[in-house]
């Protein structure tokens, strides 16, 4: 071989795939497995109900303003050490809110868990993109695309059974093993790399998106329990959002290039940017949707929780079953093609959706799930992969990073979108069902004169009634929303440059 001819960097692709699919699955599995066990821990823990909430909004607060560190942590201490500390610390922190005695033992705890795991998620993207050549990308995308999936599906069925079989602590014990196994993985099967050093430390832009980021998220995680802009805090979220958010914008709109936080030349790239936009309407409709389900069909059709868990389970085994194919049909078929059919099998269950009534079979609830589990699933590969397809190498770590925050804004938009509007077009039916009611009414006599308007029960039973019949119509106007949006999106497809398809790897890796 000539001193010339670059020496092939063996890769032992499964066994890294393997190693930072775990990292991603307990970060992926702690956004939701500790919801179910709230109740537990606010006895536990002697806590208000305002104050147990903490517990879920200091962990996504501290994600999401950490998550842009990511590539800049990378450049400067090299991704596989950067990895193993996120994980190593991950773990320990899960450890530390197994064991908390207090609630702000238990929030601080929390802050750790999301400031260490924040970089998770993002960089076993950026890690799968790097060890797979062009070719196999997309199926490392559909393996990477189950993992971030299968957390927010698994993690209220297994936080329920953890909880009712063990303890709420078991909900955070369960990351040890996971977390152990992963941080052998990596540190084995990942080859050390040297530090770039190439970026400075922005601190003045990581300040203000930090501030910024931070704002918005206790904003919408607050708004609906503070009454929207009727509460001065609100206010004040908003208000700190906008001026750090235009800070950094011009911040960085007017420092000399490699001297920002955030590499301006991710927002020249197309695709990048077209990326961004769907990723974040998808996260908007698919957590919405999740998050609007199991309380419809809790409380107004009184299923219990663990039927609520089999009935809406089958959307997960849809998606993760779409990414698994979607890997290989994207090597035969044009990815915006693809694309395309699946937004719109999505439009197709949201329809579905907007159409329920009070009196549904289990099945009516079982398709739309798994038709709208396929359709995001065949969304959620080719548009990671089209996102990323036009960027150099040295751009994936804060790129993916980027992709990760937006998509998690985009949930936590959706969720506060429909929670707000949720109530108040409940509160909007009600009013306009109640002036149809009077004596004369049909209505008043259905039940065999069970709604006696002349009688406190009778109107009390009625009211009821109104209020369910007005919550209804309150979520299928939410699945109406979500409909719009997904088919608004859809002619900006056209937008995505395809890929370049390459049918042989890299001539610097090799298997082992």
């Amino acid at each position: 071989m000539s001193a010339a001819t670059p020496t092939p960097v063996a890769i032992n692709r499964r066994m890294i795939t393997g190693s930072v699919m775990l990292a991603t699955i307990i970060q992926a599995l702690d956004t939701t497995i500790a919801n179910v066990a709230l109740p537990h821990m606010q006895g536990s823990l002697s806590a208000s109900q305002d104050q147990i909430a903490w517990v879920l909004t200091s962990y996504i607060v501290a994600a999401a303003i950490a998550t842009p560190l990511t590539g800049w942590l990378c450049d400067r201490y090299t991704q596989k050490r950067v990895f193993l500390v996120s994980v190593a610390g991950f773990t320990l922190a899960s450890l530390w809110c197994g064991l908390a005695g207090s609630l702000a033992e238990m929030v601080l705890a929390r802050l750790l868990q999301g400031l260490l795991g924040a970089s998770l998620v993002p960089l076993s993207q950026a890690v799968l993109l790097e060890i797979n050549p062009p070719a196999q990308r997309g199926s490392a995308m559909a393996i990477w695309g189950v993992g971030v999936m299968v957390g927010p599906i698994l993690g209220p069925s297994l936080g329920g059974w953890l909880t009712d079989a063990y303890d709420w602590r078991w909900v955070f014990f369960i990351n040890l093993p996971i977390g152990a196994l992963a941080f052998f993985g990596i540190w084995r099967y990942i080859h050390p790399t040297r530090a770039a050093r190439a970026m400075r430390f922005d601190l003045f832009g990581f300040a203000t998106l930090s501030l910024a980021i931070g704002a918005l998220q206790l904003m919408l995680d607050r708004a609906q329990e503070n009454d929207w802009f009727g509460s001065a805090e609100t206010w004040v979220e908003c208000l700190v959002f906008v001026v750090a958010l235009a800070c950094f914008a011009i911040h960085t709109a007017f420092s000399p290039a490699g001297r920002t936080f955030l590499d301006y030349r991710l927002l020249k790239n197309r695709n990048f940017i077209t990326g961004l936009l769907f990723i974040f309407i998808v996260g908007m409709v698919l957590y919405a949707t999740r998050a609007l389900t199991p309380p419809m069909l809790q409380s107004l059709m009184d299923y219990p929780v663990a039927t609520v868990g089999w009935l809406t389970a089958p959307s997960g085994v849809g998606t993760m079953l779409a990414m698994l194919v979607v890997g290989r049909l994207m090597a035969k078929v044009e990815l915006r093609l693809l694309l395309l059919v699946g937004f719109s099998i999505t439009a197709v269950s949201l329809w579905q959706m907007s159409g329920y009534t009070l009196v549904l079979s289990q099945s009516d609830i079982v398709w739309p799930g798994v038709i709208q589990g396929i359709g995001l699933g065949l969304v959620f590969v080719p548009l990671s992969t089209a996102t990323f397809a036009t960027l150099g190498p040295t751009m994936y770590a804060q790129g993916t990073a980027l992709y990760s925050l937006v998509r998690n804004i985009g949930s936590s938009i959706g969720i506060s979108l429909v929670q707000t509007l949720l109530v108040r077009n409940t509160q909007i039916a009600h009013a306009s069902l109640v002036e149809h009611i009077n004596p004369s009414n049909a209505v008043a006599q259905v039940g065999g004169g069970a709604y006696d308007l002349t009688s406190p029960a009778g109107l009390l039973q009625l009211n009821g009634e109104i209020t369910r019949q007005a919550t209804m119509i309150a979520y299928l106007d939410d699945f109406k929303l979500m409909l719009v949006l997904t088919l608004a999106v859809m002619p900006l497809l056209w937008l995505i440059r395809p890929p370049i398809r390459a049918h042989a790897p890299s001539g610097t890796l090799a298997l082992e």
